[in-house]
């Protein structure tokens, strides 16, 4: 069987694309898949990613001890716990507790993917850990970059392009979006810090003074963790 390696570069592409047939791996870098990495590797139990806010909130109506995670904008929205700086999913907050989440991108293009054979995230901190499942799958792969508000935006396309690198060796078709991907890798993966410093989100981020979130999320292989949505919840994929 020939497998397929596609990259969706913006949520809003994700209909031109039959989901059903992929297992698909969701790319938010700055910084929703990036902290949902962290945060299953120190020890979270589970992540329950949620569309928009008010989801978020009636959570506090469960009587579980959720830990509440809302961001719009690059922002934590007033009320809640924290938003989706890496830096808040650390062994000492996180290791035990469940985290509902909602992010201006990261879980909108969840939700766009749910009807995939597996949903997995992707990050930098589990390149390899990811690629190297990956590569055992035998099945179609879709990579569903979370763009900024529906556009396409540099840093999760890199990162897809990172991971085409790892795979196009292993007898995948490889689209076009893709290809592209894998060229835009090429120009930066030597200085990845400095190709995305120029990046429109990147930008966002440095008004509002989170430089140190940027450069966090960029360091490849932190983790081994591979996050698996099962039903509601991202857990930790038992390889």
């Amino acid at each position: 069987m020939s497998k397929s390696l596609d990259v969706c570069l913006t949520p809003a592409l994700i209909p031109l694309y039959n989901v059903p047939d992929y297992i698909v791996v969701v790319i938010d870098i700055f910084r929703a898949t990036s902290s949902i990495s962290y945060g299953i590797e120190n020890g979270a139990e589970a992540i329950i990613p949620v569309a928009e806010v008010e989801e978020c909130a009636a959570y506090r109506e469960k009587g579980v001890d959720y830990l509440l995670a809302a961001e719009r904008n690059g922002e934590v929205v007033d009320g809640f716990d924290f938003g989706n700086s890496p830096f808040s999913y650390t062994k000492d907050k996180v290791a035990g507790k469940t985290i509902v989440l909602t992010t201006t991108n990261g879980t909108h293009a969840l939700h766009l993917s749910r009807s995939a054979k597996k949903v997995v995230i992707g990050s930098f901190f589990n390149l390899t850990a990811l690629c190297n499942w990956l590569k055992t799958q035998q099945q179609n792969i879709l990579l569903v970059c979370s763009g900024w508000k529906n556009n396409f935006n540099l840093e999760d396309s890199l990162f897809a392009g990172a991971v085409v690198e790892q795979l196009k060796s292993e007898g995948f078709k490889l689209d076009d979006p893709a290809i592209a991907a894998n060229d835009l890798y090429q120009l930066g993966k030597n200085d990845i810090g400095q190709y995305l410093s120029k990046t429109s989100h990147g930008e966002r981020l440095k008004k509002l003074g989170i430089e140190k979130d940027i450069e966090f999320c960029l360091q490849i292989d932190l983790t081994t963790a591979i996050p698996v949505l099962e039903g509601e919840r991202l857990v930790k994929l038992v390889k």
